[in-house]
């Protein structure tokens, strides 16, 4: 900005205070107007582009059979054993009044299953459980062995010893609404909790993906009702601690909660819906916009108490600040923008809405604050100008002066020793783990696991090509073979195979004789068989969750133990393989969520690293336009680039797990870190160009000026992410505590690694 414009400016901000912030206000307030068009959304299809290519095929599997969103109930009787009467009498009752969950289409347990029996050449379908309570032990135990040896049902709606069992509600979600999900979730905690009121001894366990979806949801407003409120109490604080003044405090507060108000605000004016990812942005704009301000306020009341008036004060805190603010609040936004580079369109939007409030926050730090401060009143206590007569800075910038040459060779060495345990990070996403065990899903959906059966899957169609095809025994022989092998793979749990019900048909109407279980032999038998049962099967059991309309295709679902995500992109390569070498004439694909999320989190660490390239660039030539200096503006990309690679070899060494949410880190915190090292960077340079000092000087210059600053807007930004890092979200959280390991690293490279970096390169060199 050309100098006389800036100090036009600035006399018009200190001179006319009112008019601005009427101006101001009139602004906000419209900004803030389009909150009442946000909305929540917990579909976790959220996280994918219409494009992507995992989704579309998960999509394709859904379109050509029954949807797989589901709620399961699993129940845990306290004495161990479902088959009794009295349990069974629950699953009944639990099965039949769960058809009354809105969108239910489908009802799945083990007292409806369509167990078949031959009564000479009649093949009798009927439910395996009916009358629970009427039952005779010998009956009971009939039932047991039934559902425990059979494939449909062991491992998918029973456990092997019987202790546990699940009723599965398939829904078909209209999607007409935000809030179907949340409807369906209601409903089915309400069946739980009046089934629970019966049954006081009986445990119910609630998962499915509706669940998972509704946890999405709900992950959102429990982080925008919990975290906001405790990060303003954070900052109200820190901010009155360490700026000892109530005005300031207040109109610190009053500057950020208007960025907040704009971010919002414009996010519903845009049309975009608030998502897990994005529900952190209040938190983050929050933190983020305290730091110009303190800027700002810091050297104003540093003049205050050296005995300036107050117009005099802020001018001055104005002229020397609002360069460095501006290229600060663009190169964070800047940061934030490489957010649209991700796979994830969630982050896109925490991305451009933090981005927005950043700018505000610039936009209201120079003229709603320091307005504010003119019209309010500021008290300056005299023993306050007793305790600054002793920078606080001064001892630090004697001690790094003093050892520069120990502190370049021992900060580069420890950077190094951390950077080179960024490989034993390993991408890992298991959408589960998303959440927290605070979480009722995730809690209900790891006794489920320990105790019956997966939620980790893979659906595969495998395609005959032919209507009526999948009767050929050929085919039959080839899914046969499929589900073999993969009943024969480490982590497998359950294979859900048609072939199944083929071979328990053909036994049935072979008299039950058990050297019949096999495939029949002929495609005219296997179709006039599978005529035979779908003729007899009741509404909503019908086999379109496994048979394509037109007979020319099967689903074929495959459920696994926990798999981290290499376990997962590994497993779908290996099958891949199998098929192409074994089936090579059928056609398979396979997708699923679980296939989705893996492929996501490897898709969106490359297209990051791109984007943060894209930023970085960006970045350098602003800093190095705007610090007038090629020289400088190079030497600045170290202590911007180091702190993410140690944060990250930290993480390695703590963690060593790497994310979605971790993916975006380095681009987003690349913006964040360029403020400390900006703001560094041109009281440097001033005291270099203005007053003429040497490397040394100028480093004890810029310490003294804005080192307080420096400490003050990190502390609070540190603060700020570890309130995030609080979320039970796992998204949100590890986001949150790797951004804060990372400003503090970066503040700590910005005190010990540049100053010693500056006086090594610039030596006495002219500025």
């Amino acid at each position: 900005m050309d100098d006389s414009l800036a100090q036009r400016y600035i006399n018009y901000v200190v001179d006319h205070p009112w008019r601005l912030l009427l101006l101001s206000f009139i602004v906000i307030f419209m900004a803030a107007s389009g909150g009442r068009f946000l909305e929540f959304t917990n579909d976790y299809r959220e996280f994918f582009s219409e494009d992507n290519p995992e989704l579309l095929a998960f999509e394709d599997i859904q379109n050509t059979y029954s949807k797989a969103d589901n709620v399961m109930f699993v129940l845990a009787p306290q004495n161990g054993d479902v088959f009794t009467k009295e349990t069974l009498a629950i699953v009944e009752d639990l099965t039949e009044r769960a058809w009354q969950i809105p969108f239910s289409s489908r009802v799945d347990s083990i007292s409806n299953y369509q167990h078949t029996v031959a009564e000479e050449d009649d093949l009798i379908v009927a439910d395996l459980v009916s009358d629970a309570m009427s039952l005779e032990q010998t009956d009971l135990d009939n039932i047991r062995q039934v559902a425990i040896n059979e494939p449909l049902l062991v491992h998918r709606l029973i456990s092997t010893r019987g202790h546990v069992t699940a009723i599965n509600v398939t829904v078909q979600l209209p999607g007409k609404a935000l809030n179907e999900v949340g409807i369906v979730v209601a409903a089915a905690r309400l069946l739980r909790d009046e089934i629970l009121v019966q049954h006081p001894d009986l445990k119910i366990y609630l998962s499915g993906l509706s669940m998972m979806d509704n946890s999405f949801g709900e992950a959102s407003q429990n982080d925008m009702k919990d975290l906001v409120p405790m990060m303003f109490l954070v900052v109200v604080i820190v901010l009155g601690i360490l700026l000892r003044s109530f005005t300031a405090t207040i109109a610190t507060i009053v500057v950020i909660s208007g960025a907040i108000l704009i971010g919002m605000g414009s996010m519903g004016w845009l049309g975009w819906k608030i998502t897990p990812p994005s529900a952190s942005a209040p938190t983050i704009i929050l933190t983020m916009a305290v730091a110009d301000a303190v800027h700002l306020l810091v050297t104003f009341l540093h003049n205050l108490r050296h005995g300036l008036g107050k117009q005099a004060a802020m001018k001055d805190s104005l002229r020397v600040n609002l360069a460095p603010i501006f290229i600060t609040s663009v190169t964070t936004a800047i940061g934030f923008l490489s957010m649209n580079f991700s796979d994830v369109p969630p982050f896109h939007d925490l991305g451009n809405v933090v981005a927005i409030g950043v700018m505000g926050a610039f936009v209201l730090s120079v003229t709603v604050l320091p307005a504010l401060m003119m019209v309010l009143p500021v008290r300056i206590l005299s023993r306050q100008v007793k305790r600054t007569t002793v920078h606080p800075m001064t001892k630090l910038a004697d001690f790094v002066i003093i050892n520069r040459r120990g502190l370049l060779w021992g900060m580069g060495a420890l950077a190094l020793v951390l950077i080179s345990l960024l490989p034993m990070n390993k991408l890992d996403d298991q959408f589960v783990e998303y959440f927290d065990e605070t979480v009722e899903f995730r809690r209900d959906t790891d006794f489920i696991v320990a105790n019956m059966n997966g939620i980790y899957d893979i659906h595969y169609s495998l395609q005959q090509g032919e209507s009526g095809g999948i009767s050929e025994p050929a085919f039959l022989a080839k899914v046969e073979l499929f589900a073999n092998w993969l009943r024969s793979q480490d982590r497998v749990i359950h294979v859900n195979s048609i072939t199944d019900t083929f071979k328990r048909l053909n036994k049935n109407m072979h008299g039950d004789d058990p050297a019949y279980y096999r495939l029949p032999e002929s495609r005219e038998l296997a179709a006039q068989y599978l005529l035979l049962y779908e003729l007899s099967l009741p509404y909503g059991l019908d086999l379109n969750d496994q048979i394509d309309i037109d007979k020319s295709s099967t689903r074929l679902t495959v459920t696994f133990e926990n798999l981290h995500t290499e376990e997962v992109l590994a497993i779908e390569k290996k099958i891949a393989a199998w098929l192409e070498q074994n089936m090579p004439e059928i056609d398979a694909v396979g997708a699923s969520a679980t296939i989705m999320f893996a492929h996501i989190g490897k898709r969106n660490v490359q297209s990051m690293l791109f984007g943060t390239t894209v930023a970085l660039i960006f970045i350098s030539f602003i800093l190095m336009f705007a610090l007038r200096s090629f020289r400088v503006g190079l030497i600045s990309l170290a202590p911007n680039l180091i702190p993410a690679g140690m944060a990250f070899g930290i993480w390695g060494l703590m963690v060593g797990q790497v994310g979605l949410s971790l993916s975006v880190v380095t681009g987003m915190t690349l913006g964040i870190v360029v403020d400390d090292t900006v703001h560094f960077l041109s009281k440097y340079l001033r005291a270099r160009r203005e007053k003429g000092l040497d490397s040394q000087e100028a480093v004890r210059y810029a310490f003294n000026t804005v080192g307080v600053a420096l400490w003050v807007t990190s502390l609070v930004l540190v603060a700020g992410f570890v309130v995030l890092g609080q979320s039970h979200f796992a998204l949100n959280a590890d986001m949150g505590v790797m951004t804060a390991v990372t400003i503090a690293i970066a503040l700590i490279m910005d005190f010990l690694f540049l100053p010693p970096l500056l006086m090594k390169l610039e030596g006495n060199k002219h500025a």
